[in-house]
């Protein structure tokens, strides 16, 4: 059921709030990262963004740029890297045909350095990547 507050704003579920909470003391206490996904363009060239911001308990920032520069060796999309703010980059995500696959392996790197400590929001991004529930019978049978 849909509650509102008494600006007319809708309340929050419990569950939802907790997480939001959650991820707020991560980025204030811990050694984490924040990721949000946005699509730049939805007509052909299609192109995505990348908003990386660091938490306040990482000091060191080098490992975006030196994560950045090894995945751009390897990948077939052509990205950008920009430092917006102190702890704030950008990532531009090019036009290609793997560009949803590069991206989501961009940011599972940046999840395997960061041991996990990464907050992921979708933001406008329409990828579902793969299906973690996958059972032969819904498929084959």
């Amino acid at each position: 059921m849909i509650t509102f507050n008494p600006d007319g704003s809708i309340r929050l579920p419990p569950q939802f709030k907790q997480k939001k909470e959650e991820d707020v003391a991560r980025m204030r206490k811990g050694r984490c990262m924040k990721v949000r996904k946005e699509v730049v363009s939805q007509y052909p060239p299609k192109s995505c963004v990348l908003h990386l911001t660091l938490s306040d308990a990482l000091a060191d920032e080098r490992f975006v740029m030196t994560i950045h520069t090894r995945f751009k060796e390897k990948s077939q999309v052509p990205t950008k890297l920009r430092k917006v703010g102190e702890k704030e980059f950008e990532v531009e995500i090019g036009s290609d045909f793997r560009r949803c696959s590069d991206c989501q392996s961009l940011i599972k790197e940046y999840h395997e350095f960061l041991e996990g400590n990464l907050i992921e929001e979708k933001g406008a991004c329409a990828f579902e990547g793969k299906k973690k529930d996958f059972c032969y019978e819904d498929h084959f049978s």
